[in-house]
């Protein structure tokens, strides 16, 4: 019997359009019945840098849906989404503060999560695997520059609509994901919360060398350090979870 006191409820902030988060996210915590994830979204169906596309990333919409969360009294509130990439990631670092003071729960993001993970590994050069356009695709590529982590190596879709990412199938991911491995990165990212990568990242990634980093496995892994629960608890998607160097300090 699990003991129910101590149970976890992570609650994850999701773009509307997006398909692959939720599933992927629970196949992530399907050994783990003691974790329950939630889900609270808000408007997002394109991803471009015009000013209606950017304007869906409006503080004003993530917290309210961040509130909605707070009615299930979840240990942390995540955003499940790349968004800071191209907004810059001091974005997402605002919106952190404004979700912990509207809510009074802790927060987390994906973005800022992927950085302590850069942090604590030393890594320099990201590859990057996305769906995005060529300006967007260069955006991320220049915040992450500019935080010192270079991308030697990237490969895009040159897509737009939002729920299109969702339909991406792993024969399209493989040979991108080992293109980005072929020029050694230190880490290799799949920077979006729509694309199904997570079980491509343990399928594909080496023993030593390059990690393979999944966004959405990426936000579970921000979400768990962030309320001091240890990501060695995930088994089965790779190294994100198990290295010691990824594990709550004592």
């Amino acid at each position: 019997m699990i003991d129910t006191t101590s149970r976890r409820r992570i609650g994850m902030l999701t773009p509307s359009s997006n398909t692959v988060l939720e599933p992927v996210t629970q196949s992530l915590l399907a050994g783990t019945p003691r974790f329950t994830a939630h889900f609270s979204r808000f408007k997002v169906t394109e991803i471009a840098l015009d000013a209606p596309a950017l304007a869906q990333f409006d503080d004003s919409a993530i917290l309210r849906a961040a509130e909605l969360l707070a009615h299930a009294k979840v240990d942390v509130i995540s955003w499940n989404g790349t968004s800071a990439g191209w907004l810059g990631i001091e974005r997402d670092a605002k919106l952190k503060d404004r979700i912990e003071a509207a809510t009074g729960i802790r927060a987390s993001t994906c973005v800022l999560a992927l950085g302590d993970i850069q942090m604590r590994l030393g890594a320099r050069t990201q590859a990057l695997v996305t769906p995005y356009t060529d300006d967007v695709q260069a955006a991320i590529i220049d915040t992450f520059a500019r935080a010192g982590v270079t991308c030697p190596v990237e490969r895009h879709l040159s897509l737009r609509d939002n729920f299109s990412f969702g339909t991406v199938d792993e024969n399209t991911l493989r040979p991108m994901i080992a293109a980005c491995l072929a020029g050694h990165p230190d880490v290799v990212t799949i920077f979006c919360t729509n694309l199904n990568g997570a079980r491509l990242a343990a399928e594909m990634e080496p023993a030593t060398g390059p990690l393979i980093l999944d966004s959405v496995a990426i936000t579970l892994w921000g979400a768990l350090m962030a309320i001091g629960e240890a990501p060695n608890q995930i088994a089965g998607f790779g190294r994100l979870f198990s290295d010691p160097r990824l594990q709550i300090i004592p």
